[in-house]
């Protein structure tokens, strides 16, 4: 482990970098996509950072190194901590409790011990590296006992956690066997952020029922405990983002541009492409959508000719039954619709089984005159933000469903209920014939919105609120918080 310790140091299930084994068995680390890298690289380069997290394969030991200016600190899974904390735990227990029981979750003891286990490898590893009084910021769903492990190790710590997720209401919540460790684990952190302003309330009525702590949005009082202080923890919504102005820039490239010309041309020049991007997660209400398309085609009110869904469906935890069983039924849905409606040279819908480089994302966004997103349940959804930050030409329609976080700050997409097959029907119906002048309003604002609340912004905020609130009131992030001010909103 690191001799060194760091002033600031963030803690994910997965590190910011992926492994790269080459040919000839040279190794290399190349930075990961995602928002999340984007937000926090160059505050943790000034802050003099480290990353703790898995390296995503199993039984690798690796020593820490250095990548781009941050400390990078391995933590090693063996192949059952995958099976039954990662995949089974995290991935079969919380993903669906939390996601409204879309689909049942598992509870195995097996499961929740190896959950514990690693989670207080990850909280051992952070305790290590982070200096004194320094600043945690613990990510995600996998780790929600890191923040209370963390505070018994090290009291002298400021901790953060966001969840990236959604918090279920208590009805749902109450079903899963370890309730309380899980909300007396996240009560170790200072302040707790959550992607919407309802999944802050569902985690203050846990709190209230489960271990009846004062909870006064946003402020939860938790009472001395043995040598630990009364303190105050703050559970807030924080709506993460992307970073708008490089999607942006990336779209507006004259290859990109050229690539989305070409798309259309591939289609065959179709009046409306109709596209989804997706996970291919149960989660994100693909069935539906190919349900509310293929009666659309049925009726008689979309025409084969004229419009063409392209939908792209990312592998994702093929491991899982559940997630096999969902690709052969979509792909079997993909086939039905193509044998009944398609033709010769022209499919009713385009189906992409893999993830394509941003700069083919970008393409994307700009060929699709209409956007579906139609998630039965969704923490945020990046992709209508990264759809709207691709349209500087000011056109397409979001259809968004009101299941995602986005649909809190979106609101001038067309908001639906992807539950309502006939109200989607409508909607999709309503985005392809909406005029010019009201696509350009509607996407003004919708992309004013995101450029103003970008991923910089939320890193900024969070980080701020951790500064005000840990320690009553005083500044534990010291130099840090003159650098998030300084974080380019890049």
């Amino acid at each position: 482990m690191d001799d060194e310790t760091y002033p600031f140091v963030v803690v994910s299930n997965r590190l910011p970098v992926d492994r790269v084994v080459d040919e000839d068995g040279t190794e290399h680390w190349r930075q990961s996509p995602g928002g999340l890298v984007t937000a926090l690289e160059p505050i943790m380069r000034e802050a003099d950072g480290a990353w703790v997290g898995w390296v995503g394969a199993p039984d690798l030991e690796h020593e820490p190194f250095d990548h781009d200016g941050i400390r990078i600190v391995p933590v090693a899974l063996s192949e059952d901590d995958i099976q039954r904390y990662y995949e089974g735990f995290s991935n079969d227990t919380l993903w669906p409790l939390y996601h409204d029981v879309i689909a049942p979750p598992s509870y195995h003891r097996i499961w929740w011990d190896s959950y514990v286990s690693v989670n207080q490898r990850f909280a051992n590893a952070v305790a290590a590296v982070t200096s004194e009084n320094g600043t945690v910021w613990v990510q995600d769903y996998q780790l929600q006992l890191v923040p209370r492990m963390l505070r018994q190790l090290r009291p002298d710590l400021t901790i953060g956690f966001f969840n990236h997720i959604p918090f279920p209401a208590y009805g749902i919540f109450s079903q899963l066997p370890w309730r309380t460790q899980i909300v007396e684990g996240l009560l170790g952190a200072d302040v707790i952020g959550f992607q919407r302003s309802a999944d802050a309330g569902n985690f203050s009525r846990a709190v209230r029922r489960l271990v009846g702590y004062p909870a006064k949005s946003p402020v939860i009082d938790v009472p001395a405990r043995g040598d630990s202080p009364a303190r105050r923890v703050v559970a807030r919504a924080f709506p993460i983002s992307i970073d708008a102005a490089g999607f942006e820039e990336l779209a507006h490239r004259p290859e990109v541009e050229a690539r989305a010309a070409q798309i259309r041309h591939d289609l065959g020049d179709p009046k409306r492409i109709l596209l989804g991007v997706d996970r291919l997660d149960y989660t994100k209400g693909i069935g539906h959508r190919l349900k509310a398309y293929h009666e659309l085609l049925q009726d008689g009110r979309v025409d084969v000719e004229d419009v063409v869904l392209v939908q792209v469906a990312s592998p994702s935890r093929e491991r899982v039954d559940t997630y096999r069983q969902l690709r052969d039924e979509v792909e079997l849905t993909v086939g039905r619709i193509n044998g009944d409606f398609g033709g010769i040279g022209r499919e009713a819908v385009s189906y992409q089984h893999h993830g394509f480089p941003r700069e083919e994302m970008a393409a994307l966004y700009l060929a699709a005159d209409v956007m579906l997103v139609t998630a039965l349940r969704d923490g945020m959804n990046l992709v209508a933000k990264e759809y709207v930050a691709a349209r500087f030409d000011e056109d397409g329609v979001l259809v968004l469903s009101e299941f995602t976080g986005a649909s809190d700050e979106l609101r001038q997409a067309v908001l639906i209920n992807p539950h309502d097959i006939d109200g989607m029907k409508d909607a999709i119906v309503r985005a392809i014939e909406m005029p010019r002048p009201e696509r350009r309003r509607r996407m003004r604002a919708l992309r004013k919105r995101v450029r103003d609340n970008d991923v910089a912004h939320w890193s900024r905020e969070f980080l701020r609120t951790l500064a005000e609130h840990s320690r009553g009131g005083s500044d534990p992030l010291g130099e840090l918080e003159w650098t998030v001010d300084r974080a380019p909103r890049s």
